[in-house]
């Protein structure tokens, strides 16, 4: 795919003795919203670190941009504009908020027009500046952990599950954030919510025992009920 933003090209991983991808290849487009999705334990968390480098690839390559990362420490592939949003959220509960964020600033300085625009997209952010993290809902946590990734411009954020356990009213509002956010940097976004995922995507990729089965447009997924019951054990409902 001649406008992909990010390539994985027969990507294998094993982590410690289990042999968890099998060749994964998938070309991620750039700009919008793009997902994974897949039944628990079918490899996709592993995918977004691998290709963060957080666990090593076996065999195949990695490119983001015109840069074979395959090989390259996390925090050189961050330096080239990625940043990923994990399922533990990755946020420092003993720090207040501002803490939290001048630690995902560069140099621990803030550009005001780009933490305006965050406290734009999350208010309670700037509600809660002083408080500490450990302390915030599991709504405000989340967008903390958001925030963090789009404090300097990323040109691709990879982000993990990031409406587990929240209530469908802060889930409506992601979508929203989602939308904006998508307008500047990429998302690759892994998540079990199947209403949400059909909010946001443009472009969706299933994954099964490690192997890509499905590909092409989130339209696609979501207007055919057959497509759905052959590849994912998801929540079909909206939450």
């Amino acid at each position: 795919m001649s406008n992909a933003i990010l390539r994985l090209d027969d990507v294998y991983t094993d982590i410690a003795q289990y042999h968890v991808l099998h060749g994964i290849s998938l070309d991620v487009p750039e700009g919008g919203v793009h997902v994974l999705l897949g039944r628990n334990g079918a490899g996709k968390t592993t995918t977004l670190r691998t290709i963060m480098g957080l666990w090593r690839a076996r065999k195949g390559a990695i490119v983001f941009r015109h840069h074979d990362i395959t090989a390259m420490k996390t925090p050189d592939i961050a330096r080239l504009g990625v940043a990923f949003v994990p399922e533990n959220m990755g946020i420092f509960g003993g720090l207040t908020v501002e803490e939290n964020m001048r630690l995902a600033a560069a140099h621990g300085r803030f550009d005001d027009q780009r933490l305006q625009r965050i406290f734009a997209l999350f208010p309670a952010m700037e509600k809660f500046w002083d408080r500490q993290a450990h302390a915030l809902s599991g709504g405000q946590k989340q967008m903390l952990a958001i925030s963090r990734a789009i404090i300097e411009k990323r040109d691709l954020i990879l982000i993990d599950e990031p409406t587990k356990g929240l209530a469908p009213a802060i889930i409506r509002a992601m979508i929203d954030a989602f939308r904006e956010i998508a307008q500047e940097t990429t998302i690759l976004l892994v998540e079990q919510n199947f209403h949400f995922a059909r909010a946001l995507g443009e472009t969706v990729a299933v994954i099964d025992d490690g192997r890509i089965v499905h590909r092409g447009s989130m339209a696609e997924l979501a207007g055919d009920e057959a497509l759905q019951n052959r590849f994912l054990s998801l929540s079909m409902e909206a939450h």
